[in-house]
Formats: C-alpha cells, structure tokens, sequence
C-alpha cells in the first residue's frame, strides 16, 4: 500500500498502520517541521518527506491508495480564536482537497478538533462523507475529543479500555480519572488557577501535597481548601455539590502543596504512543509535537477496516 501523509508530524499515521497490521509499501509525509522530522526518521528511516504540503506534485507520486491527515487546527479550536477558514493555518485543508482530487486514492481520512457546526459542514461538504466523532478517553486517559471524516469502513467505535490518568503517572497523583485534553502549548506548563478554573493544561499532585487542607483559616497562604483527596486509589471527578467531592475553591497560593505537569513520557503514554518514540529531541519539542499529534490506538482501530 502506498500512502501519502500531509501534515505528517511525528507519523502518528505510520505507527497506526504498523500497529493495525497494515503492510506499507511507500509511506510519503509531507510536513515542514524539522524536529518532527527527525523523530519520524529515527523511527521510521524509509519515510520519503516531501516537505511543504503547498509544493507537494500528484504528478511526482506513485498511485496512492490511502491519503491521510490532520490539516492545522487552530483555526477551528474552540480553545483558539475560531478564525476558521480566515486562519491561514486553517486555509491548509485545501491542500488536502487538492490533491485528494488530483490523487483519487482509494481510502482517505481527515481529522480535526470539535469546532463550529458551520466550518464542520463545510469540510463534510467538500470531502463527501459525514464524520465520526471520537473522544481518546475510550483507549487512553486523556479526554481528547476529534472528528474523524473517513470512507474507510469501521463497523463499531473503539472499546473501553478502563485506562486512568493513575495508571499512566511515573509518581505522584491526581483528582481525576481522565487528563485534560494535551495541546502543543503543554511545554509552558500550567498552574492551579487555570488547571481549577479553565479546566485545562492537565497537572500531578505529590503525594503529599493534596491531602493537607480543611476549612479552617482560609489566607492567601491556602488554596483549594474545600476537600481532601485522598492519593490512593481512582481519583474522582471534580462535578459534584454535596455528598461528594467538592469543586476546590481556587484562592492564590497553595502551602504544602506541590505540582508538576506531565512528563513527555507520561504525555506519550496518553497519545498512545510507544515509550521513548519522542525521545531524540527536546523536552519542548516532544511536548509540542505529541500535542499536535494523533492518538495512535484510535487512528489504529479505524485502519483495521483495511483489512
């Protein structure tokens, strides 16, 4: 099988297809970053980059059977500033109409974030099918919520592997069972306020850090002082008013309390990544890209309609 890659990051496509059991012939990524790059080719040394999507010749390539890719997003994110097809990030889906016309593969597959009824339409419009939503949390301990606008067939949604947020850590503990979604800004790290507030930027508690506070005299030496969390076991989700756990009350500072977020091996562990797959460049730059990149199990349970 040959296929064509845009926007091809860390070949995330790639491990899917090794991992549904999908014989590849020739594998073209089209991406420009050169960190990714590197960590594709570590892997995968037979890759043949292609560069800009914008330079990318259907003339220039072989029949292609399956074309995949996760055109930019962060002009549809809600997180974002919803931009949509004024984002020039965003105008690259084009790109990936361009040449699945000019191509005409068999199987296709596009995937993107949750984003406006009006942008959704126009990409299910323009790719000829209707697409199927999937959050990550069904094979992994991230809520990571992404359209999928494919022909390949799939005939039931992926299982429920049970994986919690507890299951993945190298240490520590959290209050949840299931990490905030991880993006490619997770390098800069987050704080207790936006982790309470904004519900993001995903953090790790120390063991006994959590388990001090009560509701006795509040300062702005304490924070999150409505409930103790206990570090063994699941943790809960932080949704129920009374009889249970309390949404914590975000004041400035915590005392005794440490945190940390995830590690690049803890965030592959996430996207279901192989450990250590991310591992030839930086710590920012494993954190950008497995922000940007796929979740493998997910991509993989879609390409078994291949076979």
């Amino acid at each position: 099988m040959n296929v064509l890659s845009l926007f091809d990051g860390m070949s995330c496509g790639q491990l899917a297809l090794q991992r549904a059991g999908i014989q590849v012939e020739n594998y073209f990524a089209a991406e420009i970053d050169k960190y990714a790059i590197k960590v594709t080719q570590e892997n995968f040394p037979d890759t043949v980059q292609l560069g800009d999507v914008t330079t990318v010749d259907p003339d220039s390539l072989p029949k292609i059977d399956i074309l995949i890719g996760g055109s930019p997003c962060q002009g549809f994110s809600f997180a974002g500033k919803q931009l949509n097809f004024d984002d020039p990030r965003s105008k690259l889906f084009w790109e990936y109409v361009r040449l699945l016309k000019a191509l005409k593969p068999k199987y296709f597959l596009l995937e993107n974030v949750k984003m406006k009824k009006e942008s959704m339409d126009v990409i299910t419009e323009a790719l000829g099918v209707e697409p199927i939503f999937i959050n990550s949390s069904l094979v992994s301990a991230q809520n990571r919520q992404r359209y999928y606008w494919t022909n390949i067939p799939m005939e039931s949604m992926p299982k429920d592997k049970g994986i919690v947020l507890s299951d993945i850590l190298e240490d520590g503990f959290t209050d949840r069972d299931k990490s905030f979604c991880i993006d490619a800004n997770y390098f800069k790290g987050g704080n207790l306020k936006s982790y309470f507030e904004k519900h993001r930027r995903q953090l790790v508690f120390s063991k006994d850090g959590m388990c001090h506070v009560g509701d006795a005299d509040i300062s702005d030496k304490y924070a999150y002082v409505n409930r103790v969390y206990h570090p063994d076991g699941k943790g809960p989700s932080l949704v129920a008013s009374d009889g249970g756990h309390l949404q914590p009350k975000v004041l400035e500072k915590a005392e005794g309390m440490t945190w940390r977020k995830l590690t690049p091996l803890e965030c592959e562990r996430l996207q279901t990544v192989p450990e250590g797959y991310t591992a030839h460049v930086s710590n920012t730059q494993r954190y950008k890209m497995l922000g940007n990149g796929w979740t493998v199990d997910v991509v993989s349970h879609i390409m078994k309609g291949l076979t």
